[in-house]
């Protein structure tokens, strides 16, 4: 007679009694379910396809520890043995016995790899058991502390419950109370895993499918050995496959437990430790820690962290980082190392290791990294293009001229005196390395390498998250936040989700929504004219001190004045900017937590924008004044336009570009550098504080011993710094701010693409290793592209188009020139470009009070000034001359022109890059035909199969389990199990409920 295999499926029909219901601790039906009467929970209760229930009300699930069995049937035709499982014979369909069941007898089952699981041990026995329970099997996946001397009956019994209630999810929980901080371990067994799998939607690795290497198209010979001849050159830049092999490639599906013969769940590590964290973390965020019904805020392990009932929550890194053996020791030192700058990074690993999230993190800075080579060499071509004809410019010759005479109105009124213009011979020097001839056409690269970036970047991603299988993820396939759900626990309207199928609160947008939004973006737009305001303030800073100076008497030359002052200013406003990023970080956080987000994606966006938007105008405000405004309204010497008395700043002969570059530069690399400061130093700190206060027994809020020694991983990463959310926003936020220098403002400042390249090599290393070794370990997060960082730099890189055709219009020479040009032209006696820029002024007209007071020059009766305006002696005296109106048009039309073709030009590029590849399309379709044929097949081959036979009733639990013979004889082990209603007798023989 066959064996038999009995299992608690359930099915739709699965039955609570309503105070089995009443009594149950679920996350979802207790704490978040927004089913406040009766009638509602009942039908709730029928559908169990919320996840305001407990994972224990879908289908498919028993609160007993699980384990495989298994129905010999026939597949060989679709799939094929794979590698690295606990049992060969149970990886390939053709041998015993493939399909899965969750049997009632058995115990635990094992686990997956690494520090997630219980597989293969890479370190060794000693280390391993650092990460493990006292029985030296399971695993540590997720670990609370608290402090043990808490006394608070209060937090005791909230951590009594909360405890409770894990376990009652299914979580397995082990205490360790040896020292001072007592330690709540946690291990996710399989079934939980596998539970939370389905509810979450996530898609996992199947089995190989003998048909499988044809998805992907083999490529032309000719192909092959062209790759490997240009490759060869850059052999030294790839990953050393000896210690990252290459992963072979796998199937994703949406995990289901109806389909567990498909996923090689056989594998050690088919939950990796990163879905592990994931997993439980989600459990920790829903879980309540309140008896009372009424209670609608006790939700979630956030708000016991910030309750101080527990003092962390974390997963476990892999080993210390300096045992050779791990996965950590291995990240440290061949991708977090310096000395391996110049390697890829091994991306799938990093994903293994930390989840998508941090991973699509470290995989666009490295694209963004090697994109930036471009554009530093074409960078480098316009700036030694200026240094080679730095001699040959004729401007700065004939400022730098021995007889060059040319006197200068006064900088200021009545305490300042003539000068001459050959005393600016320097910084006219300097500016033509950066205003030359070839600076357009580095601007018209520029807009399109950065069209070219976006457009490359998502081929890029596509791939990797394909990879990844998070390729139909979706943000609206997120569960809401549960602080959402608290917000709107007391609300009687409810919505059915279809993507979830589950009530949601519906949330009116205009009554309730739009006025949140309405007052956060008004505080927004506040801030950010306070941000101008800041810029303003050291605009007038900057006027004053040339004013102050002169009423001094401050000797100092010219090229100080115009090169110095101006960067000190700029470190100033470096300082403000500093300060102003705390007030505004603050401020975001507190807006968007009152603009009720129903994902924590949605959440994240929010704040990014608004973040963002701060930043924006903190950062680039006074660049944008001197780029646009500085200069262009100053008026002439007998009428000046003034700012609470003080002259407007002017800008050389030469243009506002050189001073254009200074405040780019130090705000720049100045930004950079604090960065990498706070980014590495204080992390550092932290660490090592927190390492002497636990060795030492030192706490900052109690006199009493809180000596903590490392005598365990959990205790090595509870001396580590948090890893919140807001880490690696911090880093995308200094980066997208870095790419708008290097867009908005390359035409000042060409070599910043290569600035910007030298520090993100090094960042890239810092960041990991400030991961690995600074931080605990982060909880994994699934995403399917970097969010809306990426419409930030689509707009960038549209905004940049025009902030470069106005730079080049209205802060170089260049317009000016080609007017020059075509005036020269049609004279027979052409004037110097430098007298063409200039204009007249007479002594004489001086108002009142304006003169030079002092001045070391004797009967001067003119002097000039940069504007095109009409000599004294003219018939329109001091008027705007033709030669400006032409200018002028030219200026403006040169803005139309540069913006719609270049304009025109990204759409274009824009358009022909698909933004998924061929290839990967045609993949894509192929995976979906197989994986949907094979689940044709087997429903066809169980359909096939006759009528249904009752052979066994047993009742446990309220439960009927039925073993039914899908009519394989008493031999055969094509039996299934499945669920029915005890109340529900209509049990035919031809249904085919499968488990």
């Amino acid at each position: 007679m066959a064996s038999r295999s009995y299992t608690a499926v359930n099915t739709t029909d699965h039955d609570y009694t309503d105070t089995e219901m009443d009594d149950r601790e679920s996350v979802y039906y207790d704490t978040i379910s927004v089913a406040g009467s009766e009638p509602n929970r009942k039908s709730l209760s029928l559908s169990r396809q919320t996840i305001y229930h407990s994972a224990d009300d879908l289908p498919g699930y028993d609160p007993t520890p699980s384990r495989f069995a298994t129905n010999n049937r026939n597949y060989s035709s679709i799939l094929t043995p794979t590698k690295n499982s606990r049992n060969p014979k149970s990886n390939d369909i053709n041998s015993t016995p493939y399909y899965s069941h969750i049997a009632l007898a058995g115990g635990d089952y094992g686990d997956g790899g690494g520090v997630g699981g219980g597989g293969g041990r890479a370190m060794s026995e000693c280390d391993e058991t650092w990460r493990r329970f006292e029985d030296g099997e399971r695993s540590v996946d997720f670990i609370l502390a608290f402090r043990g001397n808490d006394i608070n009956r209060d937090n005791i019994r909230t951590r009594q419950i909360f405890e409770r209630n894990l376990e009652k999810e299914g979580l397995q929980l082990e205490r360790e109370k040896t020292q001072k901080i007592h330690f709540i371990k946690i291990h996710a067994p399989f079934d939980v895993l596998c539970r939370y799998c389905e509810v979450l939607k996530m898609k996992m690795p199947i089995k190989k499918l003998r048909e499988q290497d044809s998805i992907c198209q083999p490529e032309l010979r000719i192909m092959k050995e062209m790759k490997s001849f240009f490759g060869r050159p850059f052999k030294f830049v790839k990953l050393d496959r000896n210690i990252f092999p290459e992963r072979d490639y796998s199937l994703m599906l949406e995990y289901s437990r109806n389909y567990n013969f498909l996923f090689d769940a056989e594998n050690p590590n088919f939950f990796n430790a990163a879905t592990r964290s994931n997993i439980i973390n989600f459990i920790l965020e829903r879980q309540r820690f309140s008896e009372d019904a009424d209670n609608h805020t006790d939700i979630g392990i956030n708000k016991l962290i910030e309750d101080q009932v527990y003092e962390a929550a974390y997963p476990l890194h892999d080993g210390d980082g300096i045992a050779p053996g791990s996965e950590r020791y291995i990240l440290l030192k061949e991708w977090a190392s310096i000395r391996k700058w110049i390697k890829h990074q091994p991306l799938d690993n990093i994903k293994e290791y930390f989840g998508v999230k941090i991973a699509l993190y470290f995989a666009w800075l490295g694209f963004y990294t090697h994109m930036l080579i471009p554009a530093s060499i074409a960078g480098l071509i316009c700036f030694f293009y200026g240094l080679v004809n730095l001699g040959s410019d004729k401007m700065s010759d004939e400022i730098c001229s021995k007889n060059n005479t040319i006197l200068m109105c006064p900088q200021c009124n009545a305490k300042c005196d003539y000068w001459y213009l050959n005393e600016t011979c320097i910084y006219s020097r300097i500016s033509s390395l950066f205003d030359n001839n070839l600076t357009i056409y580095f601007a018209v690269f520029m807009s399109f390498w950065a069209t070219l970036y976006l457009e490359l970047w998502k081929r890029y991603s596509v791939n990797l998250i394909h990879r990844w299988g998070l390729t139909d993820y979706c943000h609206r396939a997120e569960h809401p936040r549960p602080q959402y759900l608290a917000q709107f626990r007391t609300q009687k309207k409810t919505k059915f989700n279809e993507i979830h199928r589950i009530l949601e609160p519906n949330v009116p947008f205009w009554k309730v929504k739009f006025p949140r939004y309405l007052i956060s973006y008004s505080i927004v737009f506040l801030f950010i004219c306070l941000a101008i305001a800041a810029v303003f303030g050291v605009v007038v800073y900057r006027m004053s001190t040339n004013t102050s100076q002169n009423i001094y008497g401050n000797t100092d030359s010219m090229s100080y004045k115009i090169m110095v002052l101006p960067a000190t200013a700029a470190v100033i406003n470096l300082v403000v900017i500093t300060i102003l990023n705390y007030i505004y970080d603050y401020l975001a956080v507190f807006l968007t937590d009152i603009e009720y987000r129903r994902t924590q994606t949605e959440y994240d966006e929010s704040l990014t924008l608004k973040i963002y938007l701060f930043q924006f105008v903190n950062y680039y405000s006074s660049i944008f004044y001197i780029a646009y405004f500085k200069g262009k309204f100053v008026g002439y010497p007998a009428k000046y336009n003034k700012i609470f008395s003080f002259r407007q700043e002017e800008c050389s002969p030469g243009g506002c570009l050189m001073e254009l570059c200074i405040q780019l530069v130090i705000i720049m690399v100045g930004k950079q550098a604090i960065n990498a400061v706070i980014e590495m130093v204080i992390p550092y700190l932290k660490k090592t504080f927190n390492s002497v206060t636990s060795k030492i027994g030192l706490s900052s809020e109690r006199g009493e011993n809180f000596k903590l020694i490392s005598c365990n991983q959990w205790t090595q990463d509870y001396n580590l710094v948090q890893c919140d959310s807001r880490v690696l926003f911090e880093e995308y936020l200094e980066m997208v701010i870095q790419y708008g220098f290097i867009t908005l403002f390359v035409v000042a400042f060409p070599l910043a693409p290569l600035f910007a390249l030298f520090n993100n090599v090094l960042e890239m290393r810092l960041d990991a290793k400030k991961f690995l070794m600074f931080y605990r370990r982060p909880v994994a997060q699934r995403v399917k592209d970097i969010g809306v960082w990426y419409y930030i730099m689509s707009i960038i890189g549209k905004i940049s188009v025009a902030s470069s055709a106005f730079i080049i219009a209205f802060s170089s020479n260049f317009i000016p020139r080609l007017v020059y040009a075509a005036v020269n032209y049609k004279q027979k006696r052409p004037m110097e470009f430098l007298n063409f820029t200039l204009a007249y002024f007479d002594t004489k007209d001086f108002q009142e009070g304006t003169e030079p007071m002092i001045s070391a020059f004797a009967n001067i009766t003119s002097c000039r000034y940069q504007e095109y305006r009409n000599p004294p002696w003219s018939d329109q005296p001091y008027k705007k001359t033709q030669i400006y109106w032409h200018i002028l048009a030219a200026r403006l039309a040169f803005i139309v022109v540069f913006q719609n073709i270049v304009g025109m030009v990204q759409m274009i590029v824009a358009w022909a890059i698909p933004d998924t590849p061929r290839k990967l399309r045609d993949r894509i379709k192929r995976e979906e035909f197989l994986t949907r044929e094979i689940i044709i097949e087997n429903e066809t081959h169980r359909n096939s199969n006759g009528h249904l036979k009752v052979s066994v009733d047993d009742v446990e639990n309220g439960n009927v389990f039925t073993e039914i013979d899908l009519g394989g004889g008493d031999d055969s082990d094509d039996k299934y199990a499945f669920r029915r209603r005890r109340n529900n007798p209509d049990v035919t023989g031809d249904r085919t409920t499968p488990v």
